[in-house]
């Protein structure tokens, strides 16, 4: 049975605790859905002043919508669009600090602000992004990319 931890102490010590978490909910199961699904959930659970966490995934030349907890969101978001197309374009994380200043940004929830997305890419090949939304500008930083591209790196092995 897994047991939610509270997440106190340093911003570290809650992304060590967070990816503790992820490993016990995902190291037996092999089902992507399920595993996508409580990826999100724990990570909506995790950071705070957020308003969209999820996953998109490759379907032939577009990333698909896929396990997400938030509003509901865009669909399809065509590869070199918007902030999540740019990230799998490029295969490196985008970290928006306002996305009102990105060009072609693709307004899913007007109340977002600034933005982080992290591609996932198992045997050299892009399978999908995680994007991370948030009201506040300026809310990412380079201590949530570090973290955050670990955090996907330990998802991507158990799919």
């Amino acid at each position: 049975m897994f047991k939610v931890e509270k997440y106190t102490g340093s911003r570290e010590d809650g992304y060590s605790l967070v990816k503790k978490q992820l490993i016990a909910l995902i190291e037996d199961e092999k089902n992507q859905i399920a595993n996508l699904s409580n990826a999100s959930a724990l990570l909506n659970q995790f950071l705070d002043r957020i308003n969209w966490v999820g996953f998109y995934l490759m379907e032939e030349e577009d990333l698909v919508l896929g396990p997400f907890q938030g509003l509901p969101a865009c669909v399809r978001i065509p590869i070199g669009k918007g902030v999540c197309g740019n990230a799998a374009l490029k295969k490196e994380t985008i970290l928006v600090p306002d996305v009102h200043q990105f060009p072609g940004h693709i307004a899913c929830d007007a109340a977002t602000q600034s933005e982080i997305v992290i591609p996932m890419i198992k045997n050299g090949q892009l399978i999908g992004v995680l994007d991370i939304d948030s009201p506040e500008k300026d809310r990412f930083d380079q201590l949530d990319q570090k973290y955050l591209e670990e955090f996907v790196s330990i998802l991507v092995e158990h799919l």
